[in-house]
């Protein structure tokens, strides 16, 4: 049995990824796998992990190009909530939230899913009353989402000022408890070592590079930085640049991709208790193990790969955040960074089998990644394995753009982008 110092232990856990792949050793490749998943971030990982736990499939690859988790399962927010207007959408959502409450259980390995509560602020007449229809569309889909006065919001978090005299002032909130953070690189840790212990290989620093099909169209091979693998299924989970990777077997998606901005404060004691979001003032806010206040921006204006995007943007939600929470105005920001998200026309997944026979994809998030990981990484499995979808991802087809079916979460999110 491998064992661990508590130092290596400490060192896994909040050490980042240098002291991931200090403890990790890449494989090297096979020449041929069963199925191959393109990307190791917490969706690609957590789609091994199921494909080998339910699925029986233990001859499976990740490959990813640098490090695990080095995408943008490393630059998200770690928000986690499933109060969606849709009911295709609060499906999906729930069903990866009812996964984050036992997922440390299930992957033996401490994700740090924290339940704090998700509270959506209202600041006008017209908010109001698309924050009721939330709740009670939710309500009516079995998911939990109640209204607060202002003073209740206040109550459940002490430092929002609900003065009057606000520029925006805040006229009551949505809440669900259910609803809070959990560690994001955790995730993929976790996932990886429970996939690595099914026997799945997951190599990094093998960027993929082609995808090769057969005389019939269907997938046989992809070609990588360390060779070409044979393999006839191919799971594409590459967020940020799915479409530069789909393009390889000759496929365009309706994809963009845009920067999302983030940034950190300096770390100090616990004072937030929850996860705050405003949609009229485009701010959110909540606070880390750590000690950092973690405030989410905006995606910019223009498509981009850039990882910082434009600096007026987390400006100008720093101006928010100040007079949503006057006692943070003193604070110093630490670092601010972009996350790359691809989205799609209805700013919904696309979880589905593609035209081209053996190859999948998983992409289209928007910000609502990391919320959805293990229930997105649980459906994919579903499909890949069996080529079909699962119940849960069958309205998010690439057929839906075709037929008009759309699942416009753009602004029923509750969050501006």
């Amino acid at each position: 049995m491998q064992t661990f110092s508590a130092l290596s232990l400490i060192r896994r856990a909040f050490g980042g990824h240098a002291g991931w792949q200090a403890h990790w050793r890449t494989p090297e490749p096979k020449a041929a796998y069963d199925a191959i998943i393109v990307g190791g971030g917490g969706h690609g990982l957590g789609t091994a992990y199921y494909l080998a736990k339910e699925h029986g499939l233990r001859n499976i690859a990740v490959l990813e190009r640098s490090w695990l988790g080095g995408g943008n399962t490393g630059r998200n927010t770690t928000i986690i909530r499933s109060n969606y207007l849709f009911d295709e959408s609060a499906t999906l959502y729930d069903h990866a939230l009812k996964l984050w409450e036992g997922l440390s259980g299930a992957l033996n390995y401490n994700v740090m899913y924290s339940p704090r509560g998700v509270m959506m602020l209202a600041h006008t007449h017209h908010d109001v009353q698309v924050s009721k229809r939330h709740v009670h569309a939710n309500r009516a889909n079995g998911v939990d989402n109640e209204w607060l006065t202002p003073e209740q919001a206040k109550a459940f978090c002490p430092p929002l000022n609900i003065s009057p005299g606000l520029r925006y002032p805040v006229l009551g909130a949505a809440l669900q408890r259910r609803g809070g953070t959990a560690r994001h690189d955790a995730v993929a840790w976790g996932y990886a070592r429970a996939a690595d212990a099914l026997g799945v290989d997951i190599i990094q620093n093998c960027e993929v590079t082609g995808i090769v099909r057969g005389r019939d169209g269907a997938v046989e091979a992809v070609e990588t930085t360390r060779g070409r693998i044979r393999t006839p299924k191919v799971g594409v989970v590459a967020a940020g640049h799915t479409s530069v990777v789909m393009a390889m077997a000759g496929m365009r998606l309706p994809l963009e991709s845009f920067p999302l901005q983030a940034l950190v404060s300096e770390p100090v004691k616990p004072v937030f208790p929850c996860v705050v979001m405003s949609n009229t003032v485009h701010a959110y806010i909540s606070q880390s193990d750590k000690g950092e206040l973690v405030i989410g921006a905006g995606t910019d204006a223009y498509v981009s790969y850039s990882q910082r995007g434009g600096l007026h943007i987390p400006a100008h939600t720093l101006d928010a955040i100040c007079e949503l929470f006057p006692m943070f105005r003193r604070m110093r920001m630490l670092r601010n960074w972009g996350g790359i998200v691809d989205t799609t026309p209805d700013r919904s997944p696309i979880i589905a089998k593609t035209p081209v026979p053996g190859l999948y994809v998983n992409c289209g998030w928007g910000t609502g990644g990391f919320k959805a990981t293990p229930g997105s990484a649980h459906v994919f499995a579903w499909t890949m394995a069996r080529d079909a979808p699962h119940p849960i991802n069958g309205p998010f087809t690439l057929e839906r753009f075709r037929d008009g079916q759309m699942i416009d979460e753009a602004a029923a999110a509750a969050v501006a982008h």
